[in-house]
């Protein structure tokens, strides 16, 4: 029960905004984090797709391997690490179990197991590089490669929404049930329990879904009052807003590090690419 009671804590919707402000906010002191967002996106670039191409399995579990200590370095929270494992196992799980209803044996687990390592390599090359830079040097490593300047403050506002969204979300869910009526018995496995909490989450979103129609308008209100459009269209704005970004010592050591432990892994193991 004690266990028990700690995986719910770690579960509630305060938590969850908690972790949720820490990997958004709280890795600015790891080395990854200082790099320049550029150097980020270069070292994605490869890591992101590469693993598609590649169908030797010691390289595959030695870039797992690479991955792994990088989310160690990212400090990524154990709670999105917790559900990208249940995400992954579940894959697996499901497709096994569908290639057996048509005609698979065990054999069929290894094909599955490389699927899965690819994915938990993709998984966790994405996590790292969001995991390390905040909203604003996002938005700014989009701005910096070409991306539309309306993208990119999207994104960065997204990033600074979603934890007010959360917590506004969570006190209409509680709105709800102080005025609704619980059933008075859970049901068999507690099935009564689980649709009433269900009907309440569904009704919840369309007050949310409102109120953040009416802040979208004053946002886009406020913004148009500081010249949000004109800056947009503003080279010489946009040229002050990225000044701050430049390829350092760290961003040349981490690409040389991550090329020569490719290279390493595909000479040792003499890596097929098909």
């Amino acid at each position: 029960m004690e266990y028990s009671r700690k995986l719910l804590d770690k579960l509630s919707v305060e938590q969850l905004k908690i972790e949720l402000l820490r990997t958004a906010y709280g890795n600015g002191d790891t080395f990854i984090a200082k790099l320049d967002p550029r150097t980020l996106f270069i070292w994605y670039l490869f890591f992101g797709f590469a693993p598609w191409f590649i169908y030797d399995e010691s390289i595959l579990f030695s870039l797992f391997l690479l991955m792994l200590a990088m989310t160690i370095n990212s400090k990524v929270s154990p709670l999105i690490l917790f559900i990208l494992g249940i995400g992954l196992m579940s894959q697996a799980g499901y497709l096994f179990v569908v290639s057996w209803f048509f005609g698979g044996n065990l054999e069929t687990i290894v094909p599955l197991m490389t699927l899965t390592l690819k994915l938990a390599i993709i998984s966790l090359a994405s996590i790292v590089v969001f995991n390390s830079m905040d909203p604003e040097k996002l938005s700014d490593g989009f701005l910096s490669i070409g991306m539309p300047g309306h993208v990119s403050f999207a994104i960065s506002y997204g990033y600074r929404m979603l934890p007010n969204l959360m917590e506004e979300y969570h006190q209409i869910f509680l709105s709800f049930r102080l005025r609704g009526k619980a059933p008075e018995t859970r049901g068999f496995l507690y099935i009564r329990s689980i649709i009433y909490f269900m009907r309440i989450a569904v009704r919840s979103f369309y007050p949310l879904i409102l109120s953040s129609a009416k802040r979208a308008r004053t946002t886009v209100e406020a913004l148009e009052t500081k010249g949000y459009s004109e800056a947009l269209s503003s080279q010489k704005v946009k040229k002050i807003k990225l000044k701050h970004l430049h390829f350092g010592w760290r961003d040349y050591c981490f690409l040389s590090f991550s090329i020569l432990y490719t290279l390493v892994v595909f000479i040792i193991f003499k890596g097929v690419i098909k």
